[in-house]
């Protein structure tokens, strides 16, 4: 699959503008990170892009969010071990992440909500005048961004980066494409 039929799949099947944009931060910051480790950066960022293909429809079914997903992106033909991290990037499932691509993928998912969320309460609104120390701050706030899960977020350990490598590789990702965010 093409990353244009995949952009266009997921425009087709989720609604949300909002997750749509979701779906591009994931993607870019999965590319950052299949580039950091020596990854296959399309594969890696395909993943990001398809990860919450189902969401329109599992919303309110966070029991079913990410299996169905997954099963529609087999029914597809594609890989399996990016079926396998679709699947198991939901912790509701309870399933483990063995391959660097499940970790990865779990860890970017909250991490680009994070970073979003910092965008929207600075002064102007964008990500280009973000930082690291800006992010790692509002990290620290409880209140701060609730639905970025911190210790999802944290998992980026086992991927064998610190918190601080991850958030700024994370925000570098999403810079990148600013403009597709409307950030």
């Amino acid at each position: 699959m093409t990353r244009e039929e995949a952009l266009s799949l997921v425009e087709k099947k989720v609604k949300q503008k909002n997750l749509i944009k979701h779906c591009l931060a994931v993607e870019a910051v999965m590319r950052k990170l299949a580039k950091e480790f020596g990854e296959d950066e399309k594969k890696w960022g395909l993943t990001g892009l398809l990860h919450d293909i189902d969401y329109g429809e599992t919303m309110d079914k966070p029991e079913e969010h990410s299996m169905r997903g997954a099963d529609y992106l087999e029914d597809m033909g594609m890989p399996g071990d990016m079926v396998q991290a679709v699947r198991v990037h939901n912790e509701a499932h309870g399933l483990p992440r063995k391959s660097m691509l499940d970790k990865a993928l779990y860890a970017a998912d909250p991490l680009t909500g994070l970073i979003v969320a910092g965008a929207l309460i600075h002064p102007e609104k964008k990500l280009a005048p973000l930082n690291t120390e800006f992010l790692l701050n509002r990290f620290q706030e409880k209140s701060f961004a609730r639905g970025a899960n911190r210790e999802q977020i944290s998992s980026c350990i086992e991927l064998g980066l610190t918190l601080d490598e991850f958030i700024a590789l994370g925000l570098e990702a999403m810079q990148e494409i600013d403009k597709d965010l409307g950030l």
